[in-house]
């Protein structure tokens, strides 16, 4: 699991990074809004821990920008705001969970475990789709009943989008900018001809189109 720390206080910055590492994580560091905004357009990130009174942009309008450009990757501030409108604005911006100044290890580790549950991220080695469908995410092959599929790398992560976010309508340019957040995002027919392909591996009812919507993936 890859995170991007953005928090000023080099000490603090320092300290939560050693921990992380400590824990299994990678990290990547950022002090101020615009180094973050500069990580997030070159590398991608399963998690993002944003302070939110930062240099350049702070963290709230840094996520308000994000969520705005479709990119929704999860996010927690680490902050010292801590009054009841501090809070509502941090949700408001787009977070998925908000943890107070000063805070224990213990506390930061076990919300991210609830990110990385409620996301599916680093998912076990297979996961059942449909009666008959399993999907292994290391080997990025889609079994369904007797046949074995080979995922194409954009494939694959289209797929595991879609099973985040099972049963929630999922527009083109959501998956653009999701799939192809560091890359050239690619015309919309490109990004329905995936979709076509993974829809002839699996069951016919999994992908359902909405029209001037997008797409749902449904639970099986």
């Amino acid at each position: 699991m890859k995170i991007l720390l953005l928090e000023d206080d080099e000490i603090l910055n320092e300290i939560i990074e050693s921990f992380l590492l400590d824990i299994g994580y990678q990290v990547s560091c950022a002090f101020d809004g615009d180094e973050a905004e500069s990580l997030l357009y070159s590398e991608a990130f399963d998690l993002l821990l944003f302070d939110v009174n930062v240099p350049s942009i702070n963290g709230f309008e840094l996520l308000k920008n994000l969520r705005a450009n479709n990119i929704f990757t999860p996010t927690i501030f680490i902050t010292s705001l801590s009054d009841t409108e501090d809070l509502k604005n941090g949700f408001l911006s787009g977070c998925d969970d908000y943890i107070k100044k000063p805070f224990e290890f213990d506390e930061l580790k076990l919300r991210i475990e609830n990110i990385k549950r409620l996301y599916k991220i680093e998912q076990s080695k297979t996961e059942k789709i449909g009666t008959n469908i399993i999907y292994n995410f290391n080997k990025l092959i889609l079994t369904n009943q007797d046949k074995a599929y080979t995922l194409s790398k954009k494939e694959s992560k289209i797929l595991e989008y879609f099973l985040k976010t099972k049963g929630r309508a999922v527009s083109l340019e959501e998956l653009g900018s999701n799939i192809w957040a560091y890359e050239e995002i690619p015309t919309n027919s490109t990004i329905r001809t995936y979709i076509k392909n993974l829809r002839k591996m699996l069951d016919d009812k999994c992908i359902t189109t909405i029209k001037g919507v997008g797409y749902i993936f449904n639970e099986r």
